[in-house]
């Protein structure tokens, strides 16, 4: 593949600053074709982000000759039926997170692109930014020291929508969970990234605020295979001044703290003493991820760091947490 000719099913929100731009900005990649079904906000989108063609038809944007490549930004009970498709007409599948809406779906996923041998990746972007890798140097360079344990805290109060059951993340027939699956998935991801696969996962899951079915707090441990436990806490149903987003990695020589959605510097504290460490946001904040994919479809180089495999492994630990 000399150029990545992308279509986009599903631009939403996400598409519009996270994931759409960045696929014009990266070298050999354009933005060809977008699919929506409000034809409305569909030509809008086209025309304010110079997208040259668009359609309401998402199997049309797949089989487009003028399409390579397809980035599936739907909620994620769609994700399964359009990666597959994508794959068996031979294009390359981006899907977002979390990668289905649930682990059986996510085999389905795999079974085909291993069948078709067509790549399949997942927008687990965490996975390039410069400070989370900042934080993976850190761990595996021995700064820390032992890595002993770790803490997450993400707590929220619940957003009007949500209040209503009008959000479509809170609908586990859409989304697969709760506001759980949509952010949490992010943060198991990058542990796996961080000290691989998990080894054994338990959980409490539950409705605290009755505003919609699924889940909206959570307690977890984990195991991974290196030797690492992880604990956490989730709730989306808190009062305001209990609004946390705040993981904190300890070892025997240190600890580190750092959030996941903030992208606030990195605290260090360490021999007694604390350094705060900055990094680069990018404007796009999935443009590294799509980078990556870009050089390994245009040069067969093997770089991209979030596959179908390791998304696959985020979706099994959360059924495993809230019991599905």
């Amino acid at each position: 593949m000399k150029e990545v000719n992308w279509g986009i099913i599903g631009c939403g929100n996400v598409t519009e600053k996270k994931s759409g731009p960045a696929f014009s900005k990266v070298g050999k990649s354009r933005l060809v074709s977008v699919m929506r079904r409000d034809e409305q906000k569909l030509r809008d989108y086209a025309q304010r982000h110079g997208v040259p063609k668009w359609t309401t038809d998402a199997s049309e944007l797949i089989n487009d000759p003028d399409v390579n490549a397809v980035y599936i930004a739907t909620p994620p009970s769609l994700h399964a039926k359009y990666a597959i498709e994508a794959m068996e007409a031979g294009k390359p599948a981006y899907v977002e997170k979390p990668m289905a809406a649930t682990y059986d779906e996510c085999k389905d996923m795999i079974r085909v692109s291993e069948e078709t041998g067509v790549p399949l990746y997942v927008a687990y972007y965490r996975r390039t930014l410069p400070g989370f890798l900042k934080v993976k140097e850190i761990v595996e360079n021995g700064v820390l020291g032992k890595i002993l344990y770790v803490n997450i805290r993400l707590t929220r109060p619940a957003n009007e929508d949500e209040m209503k059951n009008a959000a479509w993340r809170v609908q586990p027939e859409i989304a697969g969970g709760g506001i759980f699956y949509d952010l949490a998935s992010h943060q198991l991801d990058y542990f796996d990234f961080l000290f691989g696969p998990v080894k054994e996962a338990s959980g409490y899951a539950s409705n605290k605020g009755g505003y919609y079915d699924a889940e909206d707090t959570v307690v977890a441990s984990f195991l991974h295979e290196n030797g690492v436990a992880v604990s956490g806490v989730w709730s989306f149903v808190t009062s305001p001044d209990t609004k946390n987003d705040v993981i904190e990695i300890v070892g025997t020589e240190g600890r580190l703290e750092f959030s996941c959605f903030g992208h606030t510097p990195l605290l260090l504290h360490r021999n007694g003493k604390s350094e705060t460490i900055a990094f680069e946001v990018p404007d796009n904040i999935q443009f590294y991820l799509i980078r990556s994919i870009v050089e390994e479809l245009t040069t067969g180089n093997k770089v991209v760091p979030s596959t179908g495999l390791s998304a696959a492994r985020t979706n099994k630990v959360m059924e495993m947490i809230v019991k599905k």
